[in-house]
C-alpha cells in the first residue's frame, strides 16, 4: 500500500458544495415493527440533510391523510451517514421552507409546498 503522500489526491468537501442526498419516506408498521418505504428520491444539492429531511417529510404529510400512522424521513449522504427526521422535528407554524431546499425536491413535492 502506498503512503498518503505518493500518488494520493486529497479531496476537500466544503459544506456549500452540491452532493447527492438520497431520501426515503418510511411508515412504521406496528404489527411487524418494521419501517416500510413509502417513497424515495434523491437530489444533488448543497442543502443541509436535516433541512432536506424536514422539507420532504412536511411536503409528504401535507399531501396525504395519515390516519394515525407514524412516518419519518431518512436522508442518506455520500459519506455514509444518515439523518432521521420525525414529525416532532418539523418546524412550528412560522417555519419557512428554504427556497434552495424546495428547489431540490421533485416537482410533485415542490408543488405541495407552493
Amino acid at each position: 500500500m502506498r503512503g498518503v503522500s505518493e500518488g494520493m489526491i486529497a479531496v476537500v468537501i466544503r459544506e456549500d458544495m452540491p452532493r447527492c442526498l438520497r431520501w426515503e419516506i418510511q411508515m412504521h408498521e406496528p404489527f411487524s415493527r418494521v419501517w416500510i418505504c413509502k417513497g424515495y428520491g434523491r437530489s444533488t444539492t448543497s442543502a443541509d440533510p436535516d433541512e432536506l429531511g424536514r422539507t420532504v417529510l412536511a411536503a409528504y404529510l401535507a399531501d396525504r391523510p395519515t390516519r394515525g400512522e407514524t412516518f419519518r424521513a431518512v436522508v442518506h449522504t455520500d459519506n455514509g451517514s444518515q439523518s432521521v427526521v420525525t414529525p416532532g422535528q418539523l418546524g412550528g407554524p412560522d417555519w419557512k421552507v428554504d427556497p434552495v431546499v424546495r428547489q431540490a425536491l421533485p416537482g410533485y413535492l415542490r408543488d405541495v409546498l407552493a
